[in-house]
């Protein structure tokens, strides 16, 4: 199974975004420091995930976890809905995304658990400049 950790961040909001990604499996590791442009730091959350899903669907990685910090997009992707109608695009591309793998888990984690993804998006953010 892969593994995969991802993280949104953006200095403001809005403000220059990053998304990191970080991926274990098969005994190798990827990481992926991605400029995201100027959003928010909710935007930059759903960003990194339709980033990382692509990244997954593109290895041909048929059974992955993934992980986040991100209570709002783990949420959003369980109840397949979104309140603010802003971020409603980016859950829909995300959940079509996920009918692409054979096995599909999201798993929200504290931030301590995620701080490798966190370190790859703040240095996204940084590209942006």
């Amino acid at each position: 199974m892969i593994e995969v950790y991802f993280d949104g961040a953006s200095a403001g909001n809005p403000g220059p975004s990053g998304a990191g990604i970080f991926i274990k499996g098969h005994g190798d590791v990827e990481r992926y420091s991605i400029p995201l442009g100027t959003m928010s730091n909710h935007e930059a959350e759903y960003h990194a995930f339709v980033k990382a899903l692509k990244i997954c669907i593109d290895n041909e990685y048929k059974v992955v976890s993934f992980r986040t910090d991100s209570q709002l997009v783990n949420r959003a992707v369980e109840k397949e809905y979104v309140k603010n109608k802003l971020f409603a695009p980016l859950l829909e591309e995300a959940l079509q995304l996920t009918k692409e793998f054979d096995l599909f888990f999201l798993k929200w984690i504290p931030s301590s658990e995620n701080k490798t993804a966190d370190e790859l998006s703040r240095a996204a953010i940084r590209k942006n400049i």
